[in-house]
């Protein structure tokens, strides 16, 4: 006969058990963040220094884009002496596709962990590296350098932080880009604003609500109609995200995920319009079968027929809206957009001066003192006028800026890969959240990790950036990679 204070003894030490296995295990990233002192992402914030002027500004976006702000704030007068630690999370990028595939709370969690590399101390030398280096330094304020992070993650941060008990600042994009929309309106102006930006962005309705609120505070409401145009493409091919675009390909490709003659809805390349979008093929920007007069199967495969595409979609969007006014401002609502102002302001001066049948068929709608608005330039003031509200402004020379992006961690068996080495597009977006483990590693940038062309486009576009991240290589040889002409494969 069994013993049931045994057995009952039995039972408890197994329930004991499994609350002690479910113990260890975190229940998402800001649990493992803030209670998981084993956990590769935990943060001991009762020991993080606060008040110190000396550390650097943490800077995060989806990739490359967010170089693009870094590049207006230390160009800022009164920034001049801070360094900057900078965050690409590459491997996951764009992160305006979440939405795309219904998986918000997977870029939640992404957004949570490029916040986690700002605050910790960790980094990797290579994507060979088996266990990280911890010299890096924590950052004294974070700045969102992308929208869609901006839109579905400021919230999420700024609560955390708060759990934390941390009074760190954090600085987003959306508020500044709402703020610059209004720079072509005077007082009492009606007219138009459009954002062009990811389809996260856009789905998140957070640039209509913050350019409204901002509409407001001057005591009256104009008249002011904001059109969105969800740029499903432009970031990926401006850091050549093979979802978007392949420099080798010479015909239309299987993985292709961008807008095409076959797509539906907002992607598909309305036949009827092909004169107005201009496209050109030369090398190899546009792919598709049959000949040029009367092509099938179409595939964008340059940034600048993205952006061709896309302006078209979106003046077509205010041509068919009955009682729209004029367009007086475009936001250029992804970081990454910026690169290619001047492509973005040629495509509207082309359409303006556009004509069918001796009609121009979007002058009415394209104000002739149209400006292009980057929100960069107004994160840098928010940036200096926090930092200076806080006496945590730098008034040395500030110790060198560093420079890392995210790569698929090679050592995680987990990870569904490409031929290319890139997340496959189902493993990228269709994994779950709040199973917390190293997708991925951070790593200096490097030869290895980003396309020679991408270099040289930041070499050109932000010299002052370049600056910084070939000093940040040169003073760490071993992990950046940069200045070496040859490739590097080891440790």
């Amino acid at each position: 006969m069994k013993c049931p204070l045994l057995n009952s003894t039995a039972i408890l030490a197994s329930l004991l058990i499994m609350l002690c296995i479910s113990c260890g295990r975190p229940d998402n990233i800001s649990d493992a963040m803030l209670n998981h002192k084993k956990s590769f992402f935990y943060i001991d914030f009762k020991n993080y220094p606060s008040n110190d002027a000396s550390l650097p500004v943490g800077v995060f976006d989806s990739g490359t884009g967010g170089l693009s702000v870094l590049a207006d704030i230390i160009n800022h007068e009164g920034l001049a002496h801070e360094s900057y630690i900078y965050m690409g999370d590459m491997a996951n990028m764009p992160y305006g596709s979440y939405s795309l595939e219904n998986n918000t709370d997977l870029l939640l969690e992404h957004v949570m962990k490029d916040v986690q590399f700002l605050l910790g101390n960790k980094y990797y030398q290579s994507g060979k590296s088996a266990s990280p280096q911890t010299d890096k330094k924590p950052v004294k304020a974070i700045v969102i350098a992308c929208n869609t992070a901006t839109a579905y993650g400021l919230d999420t941060v700024k609560r955390f932080l708060e759990e934390a008990g941390s009074d760190l600042g954090v600085i987003g994009v959306i508020d500044a880009g709402a703020r610059g929309a209004f720079g072509n309106f005077t007082p009492g102006e009606a007219g138009s604003i459009a954002v062009i930006a990811t389809d996260g962005t856009v789905k998140s309705g957070a640039y209509p609500e913050a350019i409204m609120i901002v509409n407001r505070e001057d005591g009256q409401e104009e008249e002011i109609k904001v059109f969105q145009q969800a740029g499903v493409g432009i970031a990926e091919a401006i850091d050549e995200s093979p979802d978007a675009i392949d420099k080798k390909a010479i015909s239309p490709r299987a993985d292709y995920k961008g807008p095409s003659d076959n797509a539906e809805g907002e992607l598909k390349i309305d036949m009827a319009l092909w004169n107005r979008y201009n496209f050109n093929p030369e090398n190899n920007g546009l792919l598709f079968e049959g000949d040029a007069s009367s092509p099938y199967n179409i595939q964008i495969n340059s940034v600048e027929n993205y952006i061709a595409f896309h302006v078209v979609s979106l003046m077509e969007k205010i041509r068919r809206t009955e009682g729209a006014l004029p367009l007086n401002s475009v936001v250029l609502a992804c970081t990454h957009y910026p690169f290619f102002t001047d492509t973005f302001r040629s495509e509207f001066n082309r359409l303006r001066d556009y004509s069918e049948n001796g009609q121009f068929l979007y002058r009415p709608f394209i104000a002739e003192d149209l400006i292009i608005v980057n929100p960069a330039v107004e994160v840098a003031d928010q940036l200096y006028e926090h930092l200076a509200s806080r006496q945590l402004l730098n008034e040395g020379t500030g110790e060198g800026s560093e420079f890392y992006i995210s790569i698929p961690n090679l050592r995680n068996s987990k990870i569904i890969l490409r031929n290319d080495g890139s997340f496959t597009y189902g493993y990228k977006y269709g994994r779950n959240a709040g199973d917390i483990q190293e997708y991925v590693k951070v790593v200096p940038f490097s030869r290895i990790s980003i396309p020679e062309d991408i270099l040289h486009r930041l070499e050109k576009q932000i010299p002052g950036v370049w600056d910084l991240i070939t000093e940040f290589n040169t003073a760490n040889p071993k992990t950046g990679y940069l200045s070496p002409a040859e490739k590097i494969t080891g440790e």
